[in-house]
């Protein structure tokens, strides 16, 4: 009688620290825009992760996790490298790699640790800024919300800086993306014309089970400070699920908790979404700009 209560109670324990985590990192994304003018970039792409001299905007290849780095009292752990040759940062970047997080793992899941790199099979993924001599990474438990479309990655990005830089490179349309964070976004609260109290802006990601220590997880096969990918993106065209062995979903959000997930909201609000949310209503919470009015009452 007594093994369920102390385990439930444990789960809440860690309930409130997930939600605290989330918090935390909400306020670090709305200090970004409020110092910045706009919330962290997605970066460029999967292959890419942050450089220290390349600034918060659409030269910096790093996703949202490496930029909101100096927000969460990591400066240390955003400027590795900085001022170094690309030569060197390649093999600085395996320093920043390394650094687990606590405050991107979710307690119920797994603990802020270093997880395997694939490096043959069908989820390996060679960074194209960093050395692939690494072969443990940190990962994260929470994602970005990119929108409402049916994607969170775009398998087109540069292979070099030079191209990413010049101004004629064919970088892919994302005018369907509606959300907060995508590939090189640079989004203004002023843009998020549907409320901050009614937009998605972070919250816990889906992942198969089998996989939360393997790397094996396409959608949680990188490192923390990739560029715009699902490891660090969802979207809502899906509705959320608890996570659940043998499946794998990799642009959904989702948790490791059971009836619901934890939801960060545009204006800092952390909301406990239950699985059985609406689906239309989950879908307009990712959309930043749709106009349509939602229920308070439905999630």
């Amino acid at each position: 009688l007594l093994l369920p209560a102390v385990q439930a109670a444990r789960e809440a324990a860690r309930r409130v620290q997930c939600q605290n985590n989330l918090k935390q990192l909400a306020l670090a994304i709305i200090g970004h825009e409020e110092v910045l003018g706009h919330y962290p970039t997605g970066g460029w792409g999967w292959e890419w992760i942050g450089d220290p001299d390349r600034g918060f905007g659409l030269r910096q290849p790093g996703g949202w996790a490496f930029n909101t780095l100096p927000y969460m009292e990591q400066q240390t752990l955003h400027d590795i490298g900085a001022g170094e040759t690309d030569a060197q940062k390649k093999i600085s970047r395996m320093r920043l790699c390394g650094q687990p997080l606590s405050m991107h793992n979710c307690p119920s899941r797994r603990q802020a640790l270093l997880f395997p790199i694939a490096y043959s099979g069908p989820y390996y993924v060679h960074k194209l800024n960093m050395s692939s001599d690494i072969t443990m990474a940190a990962r994260g438990d929470y994602a970005m919300n990119a929108g409402s479309q049916n994607r969170s990655q775009i398998p087109v990005f540069p292979y070099t800086l030079q191209q990413g830089d010049n101004p004629n490179y064919p970088w892919p349309d994302v005018s369907d993306h509606n959300g907060i964070s995508y590939q090189r976004s640079m989004i203004r609260v002023a843009q998020v014309s549907d409320g901050t109290s009614n937009t998605y802006l972070v919250g816990e990601k889906y992942l198969n089970p089998d996989d939360y220590l393997t790397g094996l997880d396409g959608s949680d096969n990188s490192n923390l400070m990739t560029g715009y990918e699902n490891d660090q993106h969802r979207c809502t065209y899906s509705p959320p699920v608890q996570d659940t062995q043998g499946s794998t979903v990799w642009d959904y959000f989702g948790s490791a908790h059971a009836n619901g997930l934890h939801m960060a909201m545009c204006d800092g609000s952390v909301h406990f979404i239950n699985y059985t949310i609406d689906q239309e209503t989950h879908r307009r919470l990712g959309n930043r700009e749709d106009g349509m009015t939602i229920d308070g009452k439905s999630y």
